[in-house]
C-alpha cells in the first residue's frame, strides 16, 4: 500500500510512535491523485534530478522516486530519518540528508551528486513557516536549479503570482517574479493532510527565467529598496524612501524620482517590477556618488 493513504499514514506513526512537532510544521498529505498532479506539474523524467525539502514520512518521495533520476531529500526531524530510511529502502537512487535545508551547503551537493543530470527541479511540500525563507534561500543563490514546484499555503501562493494594484501584491511577489515565472497550478484543501492546517493550500510552479525582468546595476539594492518601499504599505514611496534613505531629504528624494517619471505620492503595491528597476538603479547611482 502507497504511503500517502490516511490509513497507511497512521500506521507508520504509530508503529515508529511518532510525534509530530509544532515547531516544524509538519503535516503529512495523504491524497494520491494531488500527488500525481505534483509529479505531472514537475515534469519529471529519468534525466531530472530533485531535491526535496521535508519529505515527512515519505509520501511525495515516493512518487518522485519513480519519476526522477534522482532524489536528494532534506529532513530536520531526526525522528523522520529511520522511517525514510526503510520506506525508501527499495529506491537506490533516493538519498535522505539529516540537514536543515537553510543551513545546507546545496550548490556543494549539487557540484558532487547532481551534476550529470540534464536539469534539476525542487519538488517539495514546503513547511508553512519558513516556505518564503525557503525559497528566497535557494533563488538567490543562483543555484542552477530550472523550476521549483512546491506546496504552500494559498495566501502565500497567491502573494506569489499577484499583480501590480492588487491586495496580495508586495515585495515577495517582486522578489520571486524577478528571477521566475510563476503558476498556481493545484488547489489542495486542508483535509488532505494529517493533521490537517488551519488553511487551504496550493502547489506553485516556478520556472527560472533566462534573464530577469528588467536589468538592474546591484541586485541585492533593488530587493532592498523593494523592501523599503512596502515597509509602511500605506505609506507613499516618498515616505518610506525618505525613512529608508536617511541621508537623502524629501526634496532630493522627489526630484530623483520625478527624473524617471515616477510620482512621489504612488505606492509601492502600485509599482511594476520595471519601476521598482528604475527607482534602484537612480537611487543606486546617488548613493554611491556620494561615497
Amino acid at each position: 500500500m502507497e504511503i500517502a493513504n490516511k490509513s497507511r499514514t497512521r500506521a507508520i506513526i504509530a508503529q515508529y510512535e511518532f510525534k509530530f512537532k509544532k515547531k516544524f510544521g509538519q503535516n503529512f498529505l495523504t491524497d494520491a491523485n494531488i500527488l500525481r498532479k505534483i509529479i505531472q506539474a514537475a515534469d519529471l523524467n529519468k534525466d531530472v534530478a530533485v531535491i526535496e525539502v521535508g519529505p515527512g514520512i515519505g509520501a511525495l518521495t515516493e512518487y518522485l522516486a519513480r519519476a526522477a533520476g534522482k532524489v536528494v531529500a532534506y529532513e530536520i526531524d531526526a525522528a523522520l530519518i529511520p522511517i525514510l530510511e526503510e520506506v525508501m529502502a527499495p529506491h537506490a537512487h533516493v538519498e535522505v540528508i539529516h540537514e536543515d535545508i537553510l543551513k545546507a551547503d546545496v550548490k556543494s551537493m549539487i557540484e558532487t551528486s547532481l551534476s550529470t543530470f540534464k536539469e534539476i527541479a525542487v519538488v517539495a511540500n514546503l513547511p508553512y513557516y519558513i516556505t518564503t525563507p525557503i525559497l528566497m534561500g535557494l533563488i538567490e543563490a543562483r543555484l542552477p536549479i530550472n523550476r521549483y514546484v512546491v506546496m504552500m499555503q494559498l495566501e502565500v501562493a497567491r502573494r506569489l503570482s499577484a499583480e501590480p494594484g492588487t491586495k496580495d501584491y508586495n515585495a515577495l511577489s517582486i522578489a520571486v517574479q524577478y528571477y521566475c515565472d510563476v503558476n498556481i497550478a493545484i488547489h489542495v484543501p486542508k483535509d488532505v493532510f494529517i493533521p490537517a492546517p488551519n488553511v487551504d493550500s496550493a502547489v506553485v510552479v516556478l520556472t527560472r527565467k533566462s534573464e530577469p525582468p528588467v536589468a538592474v546595476k546591484d541586485e541585492a539594492f533593488l530587493m532592498e529598496l523593494v523592501h523599503a518601499c512596502f515597509k509602511q504599505r500605506r505609506k507613499t514611496v516618498l515616505n518610506n524612501l525618505a525613512a529608508y534613505f536617511e541621508g537623502l531629504t524629501k526634496e532630493e528624494i522627489t526630484t530623483l524620482l520625478l527624473e524617471i517619471d515616477i510620482q512621489p505620492s504612488i505606492r509601492g503595491e502600485a509599482l511594476s517590477i520595471e519601476a521598482f528597476g528604475k527607482i534602484a538603479d537612480v537611487f543606486y547611482e546617488q548613493i554611491k556618488n556620494r561615497g
